[in-house]
């Protein structure tokens, strides 16, 4: 029930919280869950990545690029680019990393 503790989590988080969905060899799958106005701070993907909005928004940034994402859209995460993520809705996203 990884999306149900999520939810239940975010009612006291101060932070986005991120649980793993499914991991392989290779892969793996995390949702991500935000209150409006949380950010995922500035980091780095080391592995090809692709982030998708399962509910609400979040603005996608990197060095050279800003992209609001609403529900269902997606964006590639190119590796060792620094990004950060905003929400500017409460969110549920998809993170699946790996080739």
């Amino acid at each position: 029930m990884t999306i149900k503790e999520i939810k239940k989590e975010l009612e006291a988080a101060k932070h986005p919280i991120a649980k793993s969905l499914h991991h392989g060899t290779g892969f793996k799958v995390l949702i991500m869950g935000f209150k409006k106005g949380m950010i995922l701070k500035e980091h780095k993907a080391h592995i090809s990545s692709k982030l998708t909005v399962l509910e609400g928004g979040v603005i996608y940034k990197e060095e050279n690029r800003v992209i609001e994402l609403m529900q269902y859209d997606e964006v590639e995460i190119p590796i060792e680019v620094t990004h950060s993520v905003e929400a500017i809705a409460d969110s549920l996203c998809i993170l699946s990393q790996g080739d």
